[in-house]
């Protein structure tokens, strides 16, 4: 998906940075996942164990949010215990998704 990788860098850099500030308590990380699903969607998770759960705040500062949800096609923040997770996820183009469900139907 090299269409999209700027947009997804950019995202695991806002998520990341934000779990950092605001999600991580003293002497804990974060979690970083990446999943690639069959229908070309690429879904990337921030995990960490802080309270409270991630919004857009609309604040000068606090952009970080509205950028991921420019840039992605979907995100959204799960409760877990302890913390949360702060998910995006992008779909590429069709043509691209059309080439490689022909490639794999046909063992290419």
């Amino acid at each position: 998906m090299t269409d999209r990788r700027d947009d997804m860098l950019l995202c695991v850099s806002e998520l990341a940075t934000n779990a950092l500030r605001y999600g991580v308590p003293p002497g804990r990380g974060y979690l970083l996942r990446m999943y690639g699903f069959e229908d070309a969607t690429v879904r990337i998770e921030v995990h960490d164990g802080g309270p409270g759960l991630s919004r857009i705040t609309g604040q000068p500062h606090g952009q970080g949010l509205t950028l991921v949800a420019a840039l992605c096609d979907d995100w959204g923040v799960l409760a877990r215990t302890p913390g949360k997770v702060v998910w995006s996820e992008f779909r590429c183009a069709a043509a691209w998704a059309a080439a490689h469900a022909a490639a794999r139907q046909t063992g290419v």
